[in-house]
């Protein structure tokens, strides 16, 4: 696939979408003699995907993976839904930091400062940190977190989401559908160059029907058709340069990862959580040494604010603070 159709088909109206995105699920539940799932979040991507996969296949099931890191207003809207199947991983989010390291910037970033610090100057990562990799490898911003006083690793996700559910479709024989974007990361749009939405012939089959669809396009298909989504998002408006946002957060994930917070305006994550779940706020930043998570030393080293938020914006955007 080119790039330039990736951009083509993020440019089609909603409509058009919802019909190739629709086609994309009948051949992959077709492929698979109907032996699919929905991976279900309970986030607002996946519940566009599940939408559309129950309007064609009502009984669909859908499989999510509680991790412990979602926020509560996740867990109930998940328990709404009929047929899902709930998995658990086998290490909770503070085993996996002190076994494996903090997710801390991005992936691939959390993953060459894993590597360099277990195996030194002389692994290929160094490269992304003395300047000899060039463009995407290029890290050297982030070299300081070589001497972090913290383990950093990029496998939280691996252990707690991608572990459980990689079982699951072993045990099951189950191909698994999933509600990523490719407008989430340079990664998503790499992985979707290569394999388009679905991947029939890879050794762990995958199929990303919507893909190719926006935050709008997300916002605009729950909005129109009325569908309901968790309640941590809020409602959903339009801001003034006539753009849909949420009211509420705009993405949930794992409520304690730190993937991104460092290019998020203020109030970032950490700010809007003092302020509506502050129980988890005190736990996720109360010191290790004391049996809270930590998150207060490695926010203080990538110099990304966690406490209370002085508004000085205009009215229209304390909104955003839900």
């Amino acid at each position: 696939m080119e790039l330039w159709q990736l951009r083509q088909m993020q440019g089609l109206p909603l409509e058009l979408k919802v019909i190739k995105s629709k086609q994309r699920i009948k051949e992959w539940h077709e492929y698979w003699d109907g032996q699919v799932y929905i991976s279900f979040s309970g986030g607002k991507d996946s519940t566009v995907l599940l939408d559309l996969a129950r309007r064609i296949y009502p009984n669909i099931e859908a499989v999510f993976v509680d991790t412990g890191l979602e926020y509560p207003e996740i867990r109930t809207f998940v328990k709404t839904f009929n047929n899902v199947t709930w998995l658990k991983p086998k290490m909770n989010f503070r085993q996996v930091i002190e076994q494996y390291g903090y997710p801390v910037i991005s992936k691939r970033v959390s993953r060459q400062i894993h590597d360099v610090k277990k195996h030194g100057e002389n692994c290929w990562a160094w490269g992304c940190f003395d300047g000899r990799r060039k463009g995407f490898y290029n890290m050297e911003k982030w070299k300081p977190l070589i001497e972090a006083p913290f383990k950093i690793s990029d496998q939280c996700c691996n252990v707690m989401k991608k572990k459980p559910a990689k079982e699951y479709r072993k045990k099951t024989g189950k191909k698994a559908i999933f509600g990523t974007r490719a407008d989430e990361s340079q990664q998503r749009v790499a992985t979707w160059l290569k394999q388009g939405c679905n991947a029939f012939d890879n050794k762990d089959p995958k199929s990303n029907p919507i893909s190719f669809w926006t935050e709008q396009d997300i916002l605009q298909y729950l909005k129109q058709f009325n569908i309901p989504y968790a309640s941590i998002y809020g409602d959903i408006v339009e801001n003034e340069h006539g753009k849909l946002m949420t009211t509420g957060a705009s993405r949930t994930g794992c409520v304690f990862c730190m993937f991104g917070v460092h290019l998020e305006k203020e109030p970032n994550r950490f700010q809007k959580m003092k302020i509506t779940h502050p129980q988890l706020y005190q736990y996720c930043m109360k010191p290790w040494s004391d049996g809270g998570l930590g998150l207060a030393e490695v926010l203080d080293f990538i110099n990304v604010p966690y406490g209370d938020y002085i508004p000085q914006l205009k009215d229209y955007e304390q909104i955003k603070l839900y």
